[in-house]
């Protein structure tokens, strides 16, 4: 064969050669166009959601805004400074069934009391909780008046809202004469609150009896059985105390409420951002509190974390540094196969078996230490970050290895010839050199669990609350409701351009902006580590 015929160039490859040199381009001018291109392409779309992620939220501020004044001037903010009130009265007495079932336990327990007998021993701690219990019903019932009064003045409004929007609505159609016909009755408010403000004499004389009440009931209490019972039961009365010493606020706020106080922007944006409420569809008030599913998701993805990273990171490790070739063909696929399964299908499998099974290895006696154990809820946080750790393991393993195969290769070879073991080597100079990679696997393993929606909707739970942080490492054993969670649940039952339509799209924006942060983050620290290792 000649050297001419063995250099010659594919038929269809001259082909294309021809034609890029028609266009004036070369190949490595085409090339660039193409990759370039393909940059570009990604710029445009990562616009194109932010422009319409802000279009379609954009409005929510005004909304709520507009939300919150209604709020205020139909009196329901009035009604809830009362409410407020017995709402802790009802927080007081569940401490006051927890007390009864520790002194229950004690009985069964330690005094071997039957059932009926040990109930009998604490006929004056219920006769004591009974009256504790009613003493708040004149107040109690008092609010649901005024709940009815307060829901009437904000329905005539939604509805003389309707028809505005009726009325413009045929207008626009050119149908006048129909709009016309169309009629409104306007909502005076200063009229319609004068019954509610008109309460006020009433709601004091009904504070000072609950108060009375309240004082005599603390006085007649029985004494515990135990002395840690009684510590607890003297923590029950400081809280009664400050409960009572309390009632001077609210009738303050109630003297000095004025419906007519506009609500400035800056309460739309704090209410979203830092409310602890998620209620929406309320007869009485919607809010849109983006903490807890903040929170939620905060959570789960720690506790993936806290699961992934030893488990990414060490697999990495053992893979790159350790494992023979016939491991690392076996390994590796094994691993990195783990992001092929759809999320969904992992959420059926914590419902299923690993929810289930969580729930029973925490019922094992010789597991009691745990903090939390043994738990009910089968759903919760250990579950979702469980699964979501077995998501994030393929992208830390990887990204993490990346890292370790970039320390050069004269780092080992010194700490070798230095006289380094293959552990000390690892430990004290692969992995330091690596460092800046690993952290930046674990952000983008973060970034990749936070935006999980299948698994923590099927498996977090799905309580719209912050967790009670006080349980300590128990708090991992409680259900949650997440950003992302909350999105796929509620947008197919949202109306378009209404407030909770854009209050989704505002948690998805905010969402979008979070993972961007982290894998800039995630990104800067790849740059530095690649500068400090060239």
């Amino acid at each position: 064969m000649s050297e001419s015929t063995a250099t010659r160039e594919p038929p269809a490859f001259a082909v294309s050669k021809k034609r890029l040199r028609l266009l004036g381009l070369t190949l490595d001018d085409a090339i660039k166009v193409f990759f370039g291109g393909n940059a570009f392409v990604s710029v445009i779309v990562l616009a194109l959601i932010t422009i319409f992620l802000f279009r379609e939220g954009f409005g929510f501020f005004g909304q709520n805004r507009q939300n919150l004044r209604i709020y205020r001037q139909a009196g329901l903010e009035y009604v809830d400074f009362i409410r407020t009130q017995t709402d802790d009265h009802t927080a007081l007495t569940r401490y006051l069934s927890d007390l009864r079932l520790r002194q229950l336990s004690f009985f069964l327990q330690e005094k071997k009391l039957s059932l009926a007998d040990a109930n009998a021993a604490l006929a004056a701690f219920d006769d004591f909780a009974d009256r504790f219990g009613t003493a708040i019903d004149p107040l109690r019932a008092m609010v649901s008046d005024l709940t009815e009064q307060a829901t009437e003045i904000k329905t005539k409004f939604i509805v003389a809202g309707d028809k505005r929007e009726e009325r413009r609505q045929l207008t626009a159609e050119g149908k006048t004469a129909d709009a016309a016909a169309v009629k409104i009755d306007e909502v005076n408010f200063t009229n319609e609150l004068k019954p509610l403000l008109a309460t006020l004499p009433t709601y004091r004389a009904v504070n000072r009896e609950l108060e009375q009440k309240l004082k005599g009931v603390l006085d007649t209490a029985p004494p515990p059985p135990t002395p840690e019972l009684a510590v607890r039961f003297d923590r029950f009365k400081d809280l009664v105390q400050i409960y009572v010493a309390g009632f001077p606020a609210v009738e303050k706020n109630l003297e000095t409420w004025d419906y007519l106080k506009s609500v400035p922007v800056s309460q739309a944006f704090t209410a979203f951002v830092f409310g602890h409420e998620w209620l929406t569809a309320s007869f009485w008030q919607d809010w849109y509190g983006v903490v807890p599913l903040f929170v939620g998701s905060l959570m789960v993805s720690l506790v993936a974390l806290v699961i992934a990273v030893p488990f990414g990171v060490g697999a990495a490790i053992y893979v790159n540094q350790i494992a023979t070739a016939a491991e690392q063909k076996f390994i590796k696929p094994c691993i990195e196969f783990i992001s092929a399964i759809p999320s969904v299908v992992l959420g059926f499998f914590g419902i299923a078996v690993l929810g289930q099974a969580l729930r029973l290895l925490s019922q094992q006696s010789w597991l009691s230490w745990v903090p939390g154990f043994p738990y009910s809820e089968r759903l919760n946080i250990l579950t979702a970050g469980c699964l979501l750790a077995l998501l994030a393991v393929p992208t830390i393993f990887t990204l993490a290895e990346d890292a370790l195969n970039n320390v050069p290769r004269a780092f080992k070879e010194a700490s070798f010839a230095l006289g380094a073991s293959r552990l000390q080597t690892i430990v004290k100079i692969i992995v330091p050199a690596s460092l800046s990679g690993i952290v930046s696997a674990v952000l983008l393993g973060l970034g990749r669990v936070i935006g999980e929606t299948m698994v923590v909707l099927l498996c977090a739970g799905n309580r719209i609350a912050i967790p009670d942080f006080s349980a300590g490492l128990a708090v991992i054993t409680q259900p949650v409701h997440t950003m992302t969670g909350i999105i796929a649940q509620e947008m197919g039952e949202v109306v378009r351009g209404g407030i909770h339509y854009r209050a989704l799209f505002v948690v998805g924006l905010l969402l979008f902006l979070l993972s961007l942060l982290i894998n800039y983050v995630a990104q800067g620290i790849v740059r530095r580590y690649r500068i400090s290792i060239g």
